[in-house]
């Protein structure tokens, strides 16, 4: 079982897949910005948070202490955030896409040629600038009352307060520079060309095909 991909291709196509799952997996974890409340450990993502407040029996805010995203979409706390989750979902997905189709290259000859190689690294280049789009659109919901109440109610746009930045943003902004740095350089590198006596055949071989088909509708 030969691969379209060359010994550059084969790394691209592991280091799509690595950086598509690791994108998409910060994405939905709820681990981007880390704070607290009533004495308890919160963390959000943009459509995903670990531990709110509710209303007690005795009408005093008590933590619940799960995790769970936003019932609706409209739900999440600021505009921003909402635009961050469409953006960079998009990037995901994409990445995703190139990835499954690289490693699909790895097993299957003629899949991936030069030029489409190229064109799946142009995608990648577009799946983390979403990416890092959202990655860049995040800081502007820090003013958002359930931001501010989890980071002492001094946090506003580009400013964390007593909150801290999370792991996870940091592996979805890392995931979405290597792809657009790294992969979609080697991209330029990741398909095989045909070779020319392979060329000639596929073009003798539709030849006699089409001749073969014409002098069958040509007969009585």
């Amino acid at each position: 079982m030969r691969s379209s991909l060359t010994l550059v291709g084969t790394f691209w196509a592991f280091l799509s897949l690595v950086t598509a799952v690791a994108s998409s997996a910060s994405y939905f974890l709820p681990y981007w910005l880390f704070g607290s409340q009533l004495g308890k450990p919160v963390s959000f993502s943009t459509f995903r948070r670990c531990n709110y407040p509710v209303r007690g029996d005795g009408h005093n805010l008590i933590m619940v202490e799960e995790c769970g995203r936003y019932a609706s979409f409209t739900a999440i706390p600021s505009l921003a955030w909402q635009m961050c989750t469409v953006v960079t979902g998009a990037g995901c997905a994409l990445l995703l896409l190139v990835a499954l189709a690289a490693v699909l290259g790895c097993c299957m000859e003629e899949l991936i040629s030069r030029m489409m190689g190229r064109c799946m690294g142009a995608a990648q280049f577009v799946g983390g600038l979403l990416i890092s789009s959202g990655c860049a659109l995040y800081p502007l919901g820090w003013n958002s009352p359930e931001v501010m109440q989890t980071c002492g109610n001094v946090s506003n746009q580009f400013q964390l307060g007593t909150c801290r930045l999370g792991w996870a943003y940091y592996c979805a902004g890392g995931g979405a520079a290597a792809a657009m740095l790294i992969c979609t350089w080697l991209s330029c590198f990741a398909g095989r060309n045909p070779k020319p006596v392979m060329l000639v055949e596929s073009i003798m071989r539709n030849t006699n095909s089409y001749a073969m088909e014409l002098d069958n509708c040509l007969k009585p």
